[in-house]
């Protein structure tokens, strides 16, 4: 978790907080049709109009989101949240008998039984590189004694230890960042003597009007030195205080991450890590000790509507399974929560998170093939680090080198944009590549719940760009309960929004090269929720004659 791309030059799952409940023209673009309003969304409205004349009333489909955490007391989330009936609140045993006491909405793979819970975690890449560094360093390769897997170790040590080297270059950038942060809290703090608190932005400092000479100049200040760090106009200064104080904290744990072995934040948990079927560990807190991201995703999953729109489905119920920390979330937490939705009824799952490594890779593709065995569709997210994935892998992975085979039952999702926002559809931070990356979704300046009695913000990145996704495939699953998850990713990607020229190449921001949709993603387009239903109709009807 981290700061915004655009400020620090580096990438996350998700991007900085962009602002809280500030009504703004572009609030809830990606729900825009295209034809109608000349915006690049999924043409939410539309396709809700569309449901509200269908006949048949939906199923309740439960959509699992495995993320950071969510905020249970978010009012305007709280009546999507599912509740697992067969539990008995507060009672303190497994009443459904399924391993997990009091999982009421869900599951915590990240505390103990005593309440207490992981916040931050080390990156996968400096956990590999210490935990193989005794068998590894410096040895000479054993090809006719080692194991496949030893081999894969012995790579996926190598490599990491190139990636927790932290060059000369990470050492000035890391100096400038922690210079700039002082100085912009300094002046922070000057125009907090008239400002009534710390929530200001640009839009509003441009707006005040100072009374001293000091606080006119520490506003002028400000207003200069925000656009050289990529700050938005939208961002709060106390969320740029927060957000870029917790970067360098962890850039300056990366700093020295080669030196210093990272601590086991498992400890707090107390499982046998190495044994998968060591899996009845954790608690019911799925909020945790930091739930915005996760339940920014879950609103968008569940898309709550505004007062504008005036019919919305009522059919999906959220699924709320704590498993990613701040920091690379570990592959065991990964494959139970997937295991534990599937077998809890799950149908759909939201994976805003990933990694560069993934040591464990086996326990997770056995759990997406699980998953595919009961008909689930897993809905992940691409990532922001602007890779190519058809040549570097990211995980969780469709491809497994265990199974030697493709999982058919994972939506990939790339992170589109709108010309009004950075004058292109495609954004400076999404992966991409068409033999991994299935479609793109809107995930730039993206607006829904975030913690808080009524609280709505922005956030911008793939992990965005997902839940948009699931709650388009919620919506096929729940009137079209008999169409398969293959089915439906076929439904998504059959269904996108493409340009009438499929030609069309489209600026990346930030680069010096253009690429066109089809270059980028397999669909070649953005998925669009209007469009999915039509096909979902048609492809219903169909199976239904074959039958």
């Amino acid at each position: 978790m981290g700061m915004k791309k655009l400020i620090l030059s580096v990438s996350f799952l998700w991007i900085v907080h962009i602002g809280w409940c500030q009504k703004m023209a572009s609030q809830n673009w990606h729900w825009k049709d295209y034809s109608s309003d000349s915006v690049h969304g999924i043409s939410l409205v539309k396709a809700y109009q569309q449901l509200a004349s269908l006949p048949q009333k939906p199923t309740s489909i439960i959509v699992a989101v495995i993320d950071g955490g969510i905020d249970t007391n978010q009012l305007d989330l709280k009546p999507y949240l599912w509740i697992n009936t067969k539990e008995i609140p507060g009672n303190g045993i497994d009443d459904d008998h399924n391993g997990y006491i009091d999982d009421i909405r869900g599951w915590n793979f990240l505390g103990n039984s005593k309440g207490q819970n992981i916040n931050k975690a080390a990156s996968e890449k400096t956990r590999i590189y210490h935990a193989y560094k005794l068998a590894f360093e410096n040895v000479k390769i054993d090809s006719t004694h080692w194991s496949k897997t030893q081999f894969k170790q012995y790579q996926d040590w190598l490599d990491a230890a190139k990636e927790v080297e932290f060059s000369d270059e990470d050492a000035a950038n890391l100096q400038y960042l922690k210079m700039a942060f002082s100085a912009i809290k300094k002046i922070g703090g000057i125009l907090l003597k008239e400002l009534s608190d710390s929530s200001f932005t640009i839009q509003t400092l441009a707006d005040y009007q100072p009374i001293s000479r000091t606080v006119l100049e520490a506003k002028m200040a400000y207003l200069r030195t925000a656009p050289i760090l990529g700050i938005e106009k939208e961002t709060s200064f106390k969320e740029l205080i927060e957000d870029l104080g917790e970067y360098i904290e962890g850039k300056e744990i990366a700093s020295t991450a080669k030196q210093n072995p990272p601590l086991n934040a498992r400890t707090i948990i107390g499982d046998n890590y190495n044994a998968i079927n060591d899996r009845f560990y954790g608690n019911p807190d799925i909020t945790g000790p930091n739930a915005k991201h996760g339940t920014h995703v879950a609103g968008l999953v569940a898309s709550i509507p505004d007062s504008s729109i005036k019919w919305s489905p009522n059919c999906i119920k959220i699924m709320g399974i704590r498993a990613v920390p701040d920091g690379d979330e570990y592959d065991k937490d990964i494959a139970l929560a997937i295991f534990y939705a599937v077998d809890n009824g799950a149908k759909i799952i939201n994976m805003s998170f990933g990694k560069s490594f993934s040591p464990e890779q086996p326990w997770v593709d056995s759990a997406i093939r699980y998953a595919a065995q009961k008909d689930v569709l897993l809905i992940h997210s691409a990532g922001n680090e602007a890779y190519d994935l058809d040549l570097k892998s990211v995980y969780p992975n469709p491809v497994s080198f265990l199974h030697k085979d493709t999982a058919k039952n994972i939506l990939t999702i790339g992170a589109s944009s709108a010309i009004f926002i950075n004058g292109s559809l495609l954004t400076d931070f999404s992966n991409y590549g068409p033999k991994i990356v299935d479609v793109f979704s809107p995930g730039n300046k993206i607006y829904s719940t975030i913690p808080g009695l009524h609280s709505f913000g922005y956030l911008q990145g793939t992990s965005m760009a997902s839940p948009i996704v699931s709650h388009i495939a919620a919506l096929i699953r729940a009137y079209y309960p008999n169409l398969t998850a293959i089915q439906v990713k076929e439904i998504i990607m059959n269904s996108v929004w493409k340009p009438a020229d499929t030609k069309t190449s489209f600026t990346i921001p930030q680069k010096d090269f253009t690429k066109t949709l089809s270059q980028m993603v397999a669909a070649g387009g953005i998925v669009n929720a209007n469009n999915a239903l039509v096909l979902a109709k048609q492809v219903a009807f169909k199976s239904k004659i074959k039958k």
